[in-house]
C-alpha cells in the first residue's frame, strides 16, 4: 500500500508488534525511528528527520532493532571487537531501545481498501 503525502505517515512491516504505551517497556514497533532520526542517528547520518537509516527489520525475531547498535562499527569504524560489547550496551542505552517508550505518536494499521 502506498503511503499518502503527508510528513507524520510512516509505513512499516504488518507483522511488527503493536506500539507500547508512552514510558512502556520498548517491544521493537519501529514507530519511534521510522518517524524520526535519534540523537545517535543524526550525529552519524547527519540528518535530523525520520526515518532513521538505522533501523532494520528482523522477521526472524518479529521486530524492529537499531543497526548501529547490532553493529557498532557502522558508527566507529575500525572499533576493537573486545570493545563491542560495551558500545552496543552503551548505543542501547542512549537510544533507549528495551527501556521505555519514548514516542508520543499514534499508531493505526490502515484497512484495506
Amino acid at each position: 500500500m502506498k503511503a499518502p503525502e503527508n510528513p507524520d505517515w510512516v509505513e512499516l512491516q504488518g507483522s511488527a508488534p503493536a506500539k507500547p504505551s508512552y514510558g512502556a517497556r520498548c517491544n521493537g514497533c519501529g514507530v519511534c525511528c521510522a518517524s524520526t532520526t535519534c540523537p545517535l542517528g543524526r550525529l552519524r547520518y547527519l540528518r535530523r528527520t525520520g526515518p532513521c537509516p538505522a533501523l532494520i527489520w528482523r522477521a526472524s525475531l518479529g521486530r524492529y532493532s537499531c543497526g548501529l547498535a547490532e553493529d557498532p562499527r557502522r558508527l566507529v569504524p575500525g572499533l576493537p571487537e573486545a570493545w563491542l560489547p560495551l558500545f552496543r550496551r552503551l548505543i542501547l542505552r542512549w537510544i533507549g531501545e528495551g527501556w521505555g517508550c519514548d514516542s508520543q505518536g499514534a499508531a493505526e494499521v490502515p484497512k484495506e481498501p
